[in-house]
């Protein structure tokens, strides 16, 4: 498996390794055929110099905060000072560059994390696919033999994560942008209550919706970079598994699962459930009507729209042209179609977080299928949004409820990865955090045997 953070500490503090060393691996693998598309910016001297600074801190006895050092990658989306932020796109080129750090970046640097470079992802993050007609797709390194995607729109850094070069992979969440690749790549993403980190400096896709969030190797890693871009750990009181009420949705989020997926989750909910989870099924059909809430495109295309209305009168032709057809279907909307769209939602959260009340979790699957073959979606627009749509489904449920989320790896020995979603109301991170820590340690044995070790360290 690849080391987490606490071991990757670990063997600092045995002089088994040092962050330069570490963070020099990470930039040469960055160079490597496998992470082809994975970077559109190195920042190799200032990575080096954050390694260095840890090392010369650690020889000094000074305490060093738990990203102090460590390679972390930063999603294209985020302003970093002196350079335009690109979103994945061409359109944004010769716009004005950033004067300031996006607040997540600036909090990882106070950490003293080494922030190796920026990872592509999907065009302004409008798909949940990962393709990039522009910077090119990173390649899913879950299979060796088939070219698969590595799920969006945070692509190039799941794959920063999945390939050992990142520790945490910076990210947003608008509808699954970081649980989608986590699941596909094999890895934990968590989507927090989308107050907890500020969305300043972070290129907008739907403010109604974004989050700031990463993804990493485990639910604890996720932990360390959300509590240094929150700028305050959450207070998790650790849980037994024994006892824990588990809900799973009898609608909308477990239709038309691929055949590995049904599998994987089922043997997920029976293990959970012999160590004493009570897996409950729960109607839950309020989850149907958010199609009839978002029918004019949803608030990401409405909010889209309203951002790049004037990009695309001037630069369509230089717009991935399936991003600017979604963003086309937010055009219709009135500003009392949106209003109404707020108030629908509003009493659609009420009414499902009453739902939810008495439960620890939503369990679910975190999408319905495994990475697709990239080929068959480049090739087909109709292959393309089917795959899309599908990947987003269950995700996009939890950003409607401003809820929070984490996917955890549950495949086992020789089979592509799948994620189980654990997902709870707004607010209900620390809580939820719990549940997901305990369900990790139940399902590690099984997705460990799956695994194989691509750590740099």
């Amino acid at each position: 498996m690849l080391p987490t953070i606490a071991t990757l500490r670990a063997r600092i503090a045995r002089g088994e390794l040092t962050h330069e060393a570490l963070v020099r691996q990470a930039l040469e693998g960055a160079a490597a055929p496998a992470a082809r598309h994975v970077f559109t910016t190195l920042y190799a001297d200032a990575a080096l110099a954050a390694a260095r600074h840890a090392d010369a801190a650690q020889a000094a006895g000074v305490a060093l905060p738990p990203l102090a050092g460590l390679p972390v990658s930063v999603k294209d989306l985020f302003d970093v000072a002196g350079a335009t932020t690109l979103a994945g796109s061409i359109a944004c080129r010769g716009e004005p560059a950033a004067t300031a750090d996006a607040a997540a970046v600036a909090r990882l640097r106070a950490q003293g994390a080494a922030l190796i470079g920026r990872t592509n992802m999907s065009e302004f993050a409008f798909s949940g696919v990962g393709l990039n007609p522009h910077y090119g797709t990173p390649r899913n390194p879950a299979d060796a033999q088939v070219a698969r995607v590595p799920g969006g729109s945070s692509s190039g850094a799941a794959v920063s994560v999945a390939l050992g070069l990142a520790v945490a992979g910076l990210g947003s969440d608008t509808g699954g942008s970081i649980r989608v690749p986590a699941a596909l790549c094999g890895l934990v993403g968590f989507k927090s209550t989308q107050s907890r980190v500020p969305l300043s400096g972070a290129f907008e896709l739907s403010r109604t919706l974004d989050t700031v969030c990463a993804m990493a190797r485990s639910v604890q890693d996720c932990l360390l970079a959300d509590a240094a871009m929150a700028d305050t750990p959450l207070a998790v009181r650790r849980r037994p598994l024994d006892g824990l009420r588990l809900a799973v949705p009898q609608v909308l989020v477990l239709d038309g699962l691929e055949p590995a997926v049904a599998r994987a989750f089922e043997r997920a909910l029976q293990r959970l459930s012999a160590a004493g989870a009570r897996v409950l099924e729960l109607p839950l059909a309020e989850l149907v009507e958010i199609a009839r809430i978002n029918a004019l495109g949803g608030f990401a295309a409405v909010e889209a729209h309203a951002v790049h209305r004037r990009r695309l009168a001037e630069r369509r032709a230089q717009f991935d042209p399936r991003v600017a057809l979604r963003i086309d279907t937010g055009a219709g909307a009135s500003a009392a179609d949106y209003i109404a769209m707020h108030d629908a939602r509003r009493d659609w959260i009420a009414r499902v977080e009453q739902r939810l009340e008495g439960f620890d979790a939503l369990v679910c699957p975190t999408v319905p299928m495994v990475a697709p073959e990239t080929a068959a979606l480049l090739e087909s627009d109709e292959a393309f949004f089917r795959a899309n749509g599908l990947l987003l489904r269950n995700t996009f449920a939890i950003n409607f409820l401003d809820g929070c989320a984490f996917s955890l790896p549950c495949q086992g020995a020789g089979e592509l990865p799948v994620g189980l979603m654990l997902a709870s109301v707004r607010g209900d991170d620390a809580r939820l955090a719990a549940v997901a820590l305990a369900v990790e340690a139940e399902l590690e044995p099984i997705v460990a045997m799956g695994q194989i070790a691509r750590s740099p360290g």
